[in-house]
């Protein structure tokens, strides 16, 4: 399952401070913060938000945080990744944190899009995807853990390069079970990012992560944004 949702329809209220990943100073998950989620169910409520001067450019996801409304998705995981340790120590690993991290997401956008293909096009797109992980992304990253030789992408604490990496990796295998066959540093990496206690918890059935997406979601999406 996806560590983060990639379902577009959401904003997050502030709750309590439990159970959003922090790094601590081991490179391990200290305590963490959950938001309360609220989704669109219909184009009223999308209407009601833009009507009420919530959603800066008028399209969700918004995150409700410390007196703001953010919106813009790399605005706000580079928000949450600063307050909560995830960012780096310095401007040269914020710098590498998120150059993985935008690679990263130009494969992630594909697995997104993937459930609004027609269904002729979706065993296509699966091929295709397949394609660009093991030519074009994956070996940076085998290539990375594999000449540093830590436990994480960038210095030795959690970042949110490795949140996102792992979300892409374990949507993958939900298709594609070893697209990994090839990539000894990558699979030893999951491995040990999926043990860390607070992403191991999240990753259990019961928690906050989200089911791939399904035929409802999808009608959903195209009721709400479509005219």
């Amino acid at each position: 399952m996806p560590l983060w949702s990639t379902r577009s329809l959401y904003l997050h209220c502030p709750s309590r401070e439990r159970g959003m990943p922090q790094g601590g100073p081991s490179g391990e998950l200290s305590l963490t913060t959950w938001f309360d989620e609220e989704f669109l169910e219909t184009k009223e409520q999308l209407q009601k938000l833009q009507d009420g001067n919530h959603l800066l450019f008028q399209q969700v996801p918004m995150v409700e945080i410390d007196g703001m409304k953010l919106v813009q998705t790399r605005s706000i995981l580079h928000y949450i990744a600063d307050k909560h340790h995830l960012f780096g120590k310095d401007l040269k690993e914020r710098t590498l944190i998120d150059m993985y991290v935008e690679g990263t997401l130009d494969l992630l956008e594909l697995l997104i899009m993937h459930p609004f293909l027609k269904p002729d096009d979706q065993q296509k797109e699966v091929a295709n995807m397949a394609q660009k992980a093991i030519i074009r992304y994956f070996p940076v990253f085998e290539k990375v853990l594999r000449g540093h030789g830590q436990r994480f992408l960038v210095g030795n604490q959690l970042s949110l390069a490795d949140i996102i990496l792992l979300q892409t990796i374990l949507a993958l295998e939900e298709k594609i079970p070893n697209i990994l066959s090839a990539f000894p540093h990558l699979q030893e990496y999951t491995v040990k990012i999926s043990n860390i206690p607070t992403i191991k918890k999240f990753l259990e059935p019961g928690s906050k992560k989200k089911p791939p997406p399904d035929d409802i979601y999808v009608r959903t999406v195209y009721n709400i944004f479509m005219p």
